[in-house]
């Protein structure tokens, strides 16, 4: 299964959630759903990874954890805020780069739509 075909899954799995829930639910609760949704359409995930940061040759344990990492290829973070700041979209650019995967999904479940709530992250293409 390729980056893409997981995040149009993703995507479709929101879109479910959000429509049902909509905003408003902490953060929390839109992973163990979104996480729980994703079980069930066969993908497989990984929730809460630790996310270690290799600094010449070393590798430094700082705490940093991503929401959701699907199939070992796509990471998901999540917000529930009003509004997505610069700062998240670089949080999820720098776990992608870290781990060396090259697709990211911050979706964000305090929009008003599922569609103004999710941004496209790329690493860079595999080659």
């Amino acid at each position: 299964m390729t980056e893409n075909e997981i995040a149009k899954i993703v995507v479709d799995a929101a879109f479910k959630i959000h429509t049902k829930l909509g905003p408003g639910l902490l953060e929390s609760a839109y992973q163990a759903i979104l996480a729980y949704e994703l079980r069930k359409r066969g993908l497989a995930i990984q929730t809460e990874t630790m996310m270690p940061v290799n600094y010449d040759g070393i590798t430094i344990d700082l705490g940093y954890r991503t929401d959701i990492i699907v199939e070992e290829l796509v990471i998901i973070e999540l917000k529930s805020v009003e509004k997505v700041s610069d700062v998240h979209k670089k949080q999820l650019l720098t776990y992608l780069k870290v781990s060396d995967k090259h697709l990211g999904l911050l979706i964000n479940f305090g929009a008003a739509t599922i569609k103004e709530g999710i941004t496209r992250i790329v690493n860079r293409l595999p080659e």
